[in-house]
């Protein structure tokens, strides 16, 4: 009896102090941009991810042709708006994209070294596209026309196709820039045929980020 009564005291002092103490919870940190706003601080940085896909078209040629060892300096713009992980506008469509076109490992890769904005702000760009390996073969006897039309053609790539074309105006010192036409003739001279690389830079040359871009 008397443990049964000490048992129902100790009950009724346990929940007198059950219902005056506050009660812990998790203090969850808000995820979505929106209340992101109401918590300054709480969140990490905006940023672009890497991975992040960035389309990009050439305006100046549909395609264009190099020989598997050859180098170009190109100019690309995106094709639409790159926006961070919040979704603010940090590449406008339209915006320059400067960089190289490289060989490597049987074919060539585009190399991206800045983004030029319409104000003229330039800003390094860690971006690579895929390699591409699509090859054509040219052989001698072949309509220059047919081959040229809406291309954009390196300097070493003109000047094996003016041989196996028998069009001396493709390789031109405009062309060549002025530039080792000599020895770079020299390379293709008496052969039948030359193998070039085809890129078609809106298919081939979507560009993907190589590292996060974090705003302050």
């Amino acid at each position: 009896m008397f443990n049964s009564q000490l048992s129902c005291a100790s009950t009724s002092v346990f929940l007198a102090i059950s219902l005056t103490l506050p009660v812990a919870v998790p203090f969850l940190i808000p995820t979505s941009p929106a209340i992101a706003q109401q918590f300054p601080g709480s969140l990490q940085r905006d940023r672009i991810l890497s991975g992040t896909l960035i389309p990009v078209r050439y305006d100046e040629a549909e395609k264009i042709v190099l020989t598997p060892e050859e180098r170009m300096k190109l100019t690309l713009q995106t094709a639409q708006d790159i926006r961070t992980v919040n979704g603010r506008v940090w590449i406008p469509a339209g915006s320059d994209i400067t960089g190289e076109l490289r060989p490597i490992r049987g074919g060539t890769q585009f190399v991206a070294d800045e983004v030029i904005f319409d104000t003229g702000k330039r800003f390094r760009l860690d971006a690579n596209s895929n390699i591409v390996t699509r090859t054509e073969t040219i052989r001698e006897g072949a309509s220059a026309g047919d081959i040229l039309k809406g291309t954009a053609i390196g300097a070493a790539a003109a000047t094996a196709l003016s041989g196996i074309l028998g069009d001396k105006a493709i390789a031109t010192e405009e062309v060549l820039g002025g530039a080792g036409l000599g020895a770079i003739a020299g390379i293709f001279l008496g052969r039948g045929k030359v193998d070039v690389i085809v890129i078609r830079p809106e298919e081939d040359l979507y560009l993907s980020l190589q590292s996060d871009i974090v705003f302050r």
